[in-house]
């Protein structure tokens, strides 16, 4: 494990998560997920848990951001009347 890694990754990935929760939109809120999502597979990666940093790659930032950008596609934002 590198530990300047870690200091670097850290911070960034808090920074991530919080603008992850504060940004209005939604879909930029998707991306900056999927952002996060990667940053946490090379923190996982590199204190050495490849099988986790591998899942979160596939499952965190791959399959949630299509499921979530779909699911965004597919609602309207404005009420019918």
């Amino acid at each position: 494990m590198i530990w300047q890694v870690d200091i670097i990754l850290l911070p960034i990935l808090v920074v991530t998560a919080l603008a992850a929760l504060h940004v209005r939109d939604l879909a930029s809120a998707t991306a900056i997920f999927a952002a996060f999502s990667f940053l946490a597979c090379i923190l996982y990666a590199s204190m050495a848990a490849v099988d986790v940093a591998f899942t979160e790659a596939v499952i965190g930032a791959g399959v949630m951001g299509v499921v979530f950008f779909v699911a965004l596609y597919r609602t309207s934002r404005r009420s019918r009347e």
